[in-house]
């Protein structure tokens, strides 16, 4: 509520801290639902490929002999995330942790059969690091 005489700039002020508010309470979930939505994953015996389409494109195509590591983050029926090289304690310096799908460190967020999935990098790594 303002006062009569209050200055436009004021009543403005607060409007950004309103719409961000709104973004970390609910809009991030939409966000990041609708990005996982259009994202696709790839394994081939050499590589990890992930592309994103949509209003925010993005691809990568991570070499398997060159991942430091490869976590595997497994939930409940089966489904989880994989991550590569970086631990949960650093994505938390990134604003991932606020919209996960869009964070710069390559991963496999939410996918069926994490396990299986898991099981296939490693061996696919092994092998390529076996044949250089």
């Amino acid at each position: 509520m303002t006062t009569p005489g209050t200055p436009v700039f004021m009543r403005l002020w607060g409007i950004p801290f309103v719409l961000i508010g709104l973004y970390l309470i609910a809009a991030r979930f939409v966000v990041d639902a609708a990005v996982r939505a259009r994202t696709e994953y790839a394994l081939t015996d050499r590589r990890v490929i992930i592309r994103r389409s949509g209003l925010l494109p993005n691809f990568s195509a991570t070499q398997l002999d060159l991942l430091p590591s490869i976590n595997l983050e497994e939930g409940s029926f089966g489904r989880g995330t994989i991550t590569f090289g970086t631990s949960s304690f650093q994505r938390y310096k990134t604003a991932g942790v606020w919209t996960p799908s869009l964070s710069r460190d390559p991963q496999l967020l939410g996918i069926d059969s994490v396990r299986q999935v898991f099981n296939l990098l490693e061996k696919a790594r092994l092998d390529c690091m076996k044949s250089r």
